[in-house]
């Protein structure tokens, strides 16, 4: 992927360090802004695939000052802890030791676009959400890497592109795929995730929710380097009679404790349920636990009460004039808000960094009882059209990223991989493509980087998004049987041309959009114009690079095998919860679309 670095001025190369050490750097402490205050911190900066990452770099400063900079960044590399030197305008101050800030990643599913009020939602029901806007920065132009929840998944913790990864499927050309609980895949072990590679700057990580990188043993949170989790592997779809399919397991670190519909209930009929309450009291606990610990933490919040079914517990039903998905939007935006509060609390907002963001669009197809809103973009999950990629996002770092700022950068998901490490003063790997950018120069500095945004479904790429243009290589909602039958991803949104029911190939003469004018995608722009013509000419080049440089990953999405169910998780014999498996028989996953 090509994408522009930031500029700096050059500087002498010292010896490179590996992305398991911190290593200091010098930076403006608030964007825009030129207060008294700068902050010594490791960070990398946005770099073209296949480069090099810049090495250490100071600003310009006056002789002893500079000196007396470089001196104490050499003790930042020797503790391997972050150092704050305080200047004023005429003398440097008292530094003082930091740790690392802590690293808040909530991610919603299957939340809209358009749900939070302070993305233009009528009801106005998330203030916590809305004020954490107010508060930090919100980024409009946010992209999911995939329209379906596990791959996006496996695209945040990685920072690479999931056919990159192997969470997609050969099984047809241009099909969604996840982790349904008969899938024989998961996260193969050469990937690096998040959670371990933040162990190098000492943080206890924890994931809490949903995990939907595989559910086999040898795919779980904790051989992938997160500390603790509770949560399931799967989605909390049932109940099943445990015969023909088992209920889905939820998970305290290595063990199951239980299973949905049992231990774990949800009401089908009345959507009641205490997942969300459940979730909320594990993070708070485990904030608590490393603060008093005085450890850095990375707490990946993977909560699930707006995918259908949908659910919320008792005092929060019935309360939203959008029903019961709308009940569950007003239980996470109260969760955000005590998980935020107790920050404050504690002391420790100003030195941690959170991110809301969601998985992927809302599912349309469930809407508008069990599905939410993706504003006024078009379909919605299952699609790469803009309402199955783009994603409600919100910064919030108080003290270090102006509060009330809007950014036109265009982010990705996966850029939480990239950033999360610099945040740590750690490096990506080098030894792999890495597609996450550094949001950092974005939030801190307001500065841009020019990149693209890829959208995949399955094994192919669909459309790129190059500034404000996007052009559309294949065109395909679902097919005409499924159609038929009911299954709508883009239910009261059809455009002639475009929201096909059939596969359409566009990769000679791609439709081209210009999202600013036209961000719900139904207006193409004609071929024999210029600023098709200019828009073609930028965006082929990139393209064209980024599929020659292409190694796709290994397929995991291929095979499903019924063996391979819930059937008896690790733990299940201490609660007399153990299932006898069918024969094992491996075949082809069915992915209809």
């Amino acid at each position: 992927m090509t994408t522009t670095p930031v500029t700096r001025p050059a500087r002498p190369r010292p010896v490179r360090q590996s992305f398991s050490r911190p290593r200091p750097r010098l930076s403006c402490h608030s964007a825009g802004l030129a207060p008294p205050l700068l902050t010594l911190w490791p960070r990398p900066i946005a770099r073209p695939e296949g480069q090099l990452a810049s090495p250490v770099r100071f600003l310009q400063l006056p002789g002893s000052v500079a000196l007396g900079l470089v001196a104490m960044a050499a003790v930042a590399v020797a503790t391997r802890w972050w150092l704050l030197l305080v200047l004023s305008a005429a003398e440097l101050g008292v530094a003082r030791a930091l740790q690392p800030p802590n690293i808040l990643l909530l991610l919603m599913d299957d939340m809209g676009w358009g749900d939070l009020g302070v993305y233009g939602e009528p009801s106005r029901e998330t203030p916590n959400l809305d004020r954490m806007a107010v508060e930090g920065m919100l980024f409009p132009n946010f992209y999911t890497a995939n329209p379906l929840c596990s791959p996006s998944r496996a695209a945040l913790l990685t920072g690479r592109l999931p056919i990159r990864s192997g969470f997609y499927t050969t099984n047809g050309h241009a099909r969604n795929a996840y982790t349904p609980q008969e899938i024989v895949g998961g996260i193969p072990d050469s990937e690096l995730l998040l959670p371990a590679l933040l162990k190098g700057a000492g943080y206890a990580s924890k994931i809490v929710g949903k995990w939907h990188l595989g559910h086999r043993p040898q795919f779980h949170p904790l051989k992938h380097g997160f500390d603790e989790w509770f949560g399931s592997p799967n989605c909390h779809f049932g109940p099943y009679d445990n015969k023909a399919r088992p209920n889905i397991p939820v998970y305290r670190d290595q063990e199951m404790v239980g299973r949905f519909y049992e231990e774990f209930p949800i009401n089908l009929k009345t959507g009641e349920a205490n997942l969300t309450q459940i979730y909320l009291q594990e993070a708070l606990e485990f904030i608590q636990r490393q603060q008093a610990a005085h450890r850095p933490f990375f707490l990946y919040w993977a909560v699930d009460a707006t995918h259908a079914p949908i659910y919320a517990s008792k005092p929060f039903l019935g309360t939203s004039q959008r029903g019961r998905y709308g009940d569950a939007i007003r239980e996470l935006d109260d969760s955000v808000g005590r998980i935020l509060r107790l920050l404050r609390d504690l002391s420790i907002a100003e030195n941690t960094f959170v991110f809301f963001t969601s998985d992927n669009g809302a599912a349309l197809i469930s809407a508008p009882r069990q599905g939410g809103s993706n504003g006024p973009f078009l379909c919605g999950k299952q699609t790469t059209f803009e309402g199955g990629m783009r994603e409600p996002a919100i910064a919030w770092w108080p003290g270090h990223i102006p509060a009330g700022q809007v950014s036109h950068q265009l982010g990705s998901i996966m850029d939480l991989f990239t950033t999360s490490l610099s945040l740590a003063g750690l490096e990506p790997p080098r030894d792999r493509a890495i597609d996450g950018l550094d949001l950092l120069p974005a939030m801190l500095q307001g500065r841009l980087t020019d990149r693209p945004i890829f959208y995949y479904r399955g094994n192919t790429l669909m459309a790129v998004t190059l500034g404000q243009y996007k052009a559309h290589f294949w065109t395909w909602t679902n097919s005409w049987e499924e159609f038929k039958q009911g299954i709508d991803f883009c239910p009261g949104q059809n455009v002639s041309g475009v929201t096909t029911h059939s596969q359409e190939e566009h990769t000679k003469l791609p439709l081209i959009f210009h999202l600013g004018r036209d961000p719900g995608e139904r207006f193409p722009l004609s071929v024999a114009s210029i600023e098709y013509l200019d828009a073609l000419r930028r965006i082929t080049p990139v393209v064209q690079q980024h599929q020659e440089a292409l190694v796709p990953g290994q397929p995991q999405l291929n095979v499903c095998n019924r063996a391979v169910m819930n059937w008896a998780p690790p733990g299940c014999e201490k609660l007399g919860k153990c299932l006898t498996p069918p024969e094992s028989v491996p075949e082809k996953c069915s992915w209809p679309h």
